[in-house]
């Protein structure tokens, strides 16, 4: 008798042990148990097919072993409708990717590429690693359907999208479906796609401790199963 295979999502990025990728550990048994979804890494510096998963997670961690793969991996999440969502890291690389693919022109990265006129992503003023700060989720947006009311949302992120960045991203449609003090736009919602979303906060923090899994996490698995 054929039993019907749960859904699996690619933990796009490279476990290097840190708190995060612990945090991401601990909450892949609860994915599993309670929301009947499998979750495996993808490590970046090896061959993989992003095709075969039926929604991606990129991650943080970034600089990532294999920023290259990461990107390509992205323009086909994003053209071809597979469900994803990017945290910290996977924030900063999607900017990079809608910019280069869809706005066009140059878009680098200050942590792996140096500070120049064409980053799209720069340091914070004030580093947010391992800050803690109140996400306010923005009326109307789609992000406010699924969190109602602001939240502290921990942050292991010294780089962010710069302001001239979002800027042209929300020319193109792209939405902030979320803002924080420190952080600037904390969610951002893509246009012309299934799920395609990504935040600074890491929604996952709190699994070790038996925390309720995130709503932003959620939405995005309730995206795959769809």
């Amino acid at each position: 008798m054929w039993t019907p295979q749960p859904p699996v999502i690619g933990l796009l990025g490279d476990d290097r042990g840190h708190r995060s990728h612990q945090e991401l550990n601990a909450l892949r048994p609860v994915l599993a148990r309670d929301l009947e979804v499998v979750a495996e890494w993808v490590p970046t510096d090896r061959p993989f097919d992003i095709r075969r998963y039926d929604g991606v997670w990129l991650v943080p961690g970034s600089p990532y072993a294999s920023d290259d793969s990461v990107l390509e991996a992205l323009t086909v999440v994003r053209s071809e409708g597979i469900p994803f969502l990017g945290t910290c890291g996977g924030m900063q690389y999607a900017v990079m990717e809608f910019v280069r693919s869809i706005v066009g022109g140059p878009a680098t990265h200050a942590e792996s590429d140096g500070e120049r006129p064409d980053n799209v992503v720069s340091p914070l003023a004030c580093s947010l690693y391992g800050e803690e700060r109140t996400v306010a989720p923005v009326p109307g947006t789609r992000f406010a359907s699924w969190v109602r009311q602001p939240f502290p949302g921990m942050h292991f992120c010294s780089y962010a999208p710069t302001a001239e960045a979002i800027g042209l991203l929300e020319e193109h449609g792209v939405v902030v479906g979320a803002t924080a003090e420190d952080a600037g736009a904390e969610v951002l919602e893509f246009p012309d796609h299934p799920f395609y979303v990504t935040s600074m906060f890491q929604p996952h923090i709190g699994a070790s401790a038996g925390e309720p899994v995130h709503p932003l996490i959620r939405a995005f698995v309730s995206a795959v199963a769809g």
